[in-house]
């Protein structure tokens, strides 16, 4: 056997195939860094996001470990964003060390699971003093 085979038969146990596809494809190494991140699908003009657990160095779109939510910032007909969460997976994954990204501890923040985000106050904040300004400003015609 040649070197570059014999260090792929050394390397088989370590690397477990993911879950059926339903959850994801990829592979999963079980000591690599995890993160729970956001994966774009859609198109440009109408974003639609999984809330995703894969390897933290891998590009966007490279195969993911599991699919723990949804998330579609588009408004629907009711006025609604719709968010949806699989809390007993992302309880799972961050138990196991994942790493959370900086807009999905905002979902999360919102939905109740951790602390509302810093970032989520100061938002609100901004778009009620905009929403302030804009009633006290006259009218000009």
């Amino acid at each position: 056997m040649s070197r570059s085979a014999m260090e792929n038969v050394k390397m088989l146990p370590r690397i477990r195939n993911a879950l059926f596809p339903a959850s994801g494809t990829g592979q999963y190494y079980p000591k690599s860094a995890k993160s729970i991140r956001l994966f774009k699908q859609g198109c440009t003009n109408r974003p639609f996001y999984q809330i995703v657990v894969m390897e933290r160095r891998k590009a966007q779109y490279e195969p993911v470990i599991e699919q723990v939510g949804t998330y579609d910032p588009m408004p629907n007909s009711n006025s609604e964003i719709l968010v949806s969460l699989n809390y007993e997976r992302i309880r799972h994954w961050i138990g196991s060390g994942a790493h959370v990204s900086r807009p999905v501890l905002e979902l999360l923040g919102i939905s109740g699971f951790y602390p509302v985000y810093p970032k989520t106050y100061m938002k609100a904040w901004r778009t009620r003093a905009a929403e302030e300004k804009k009633e006290t400003e006259p009218v000009k015609e």
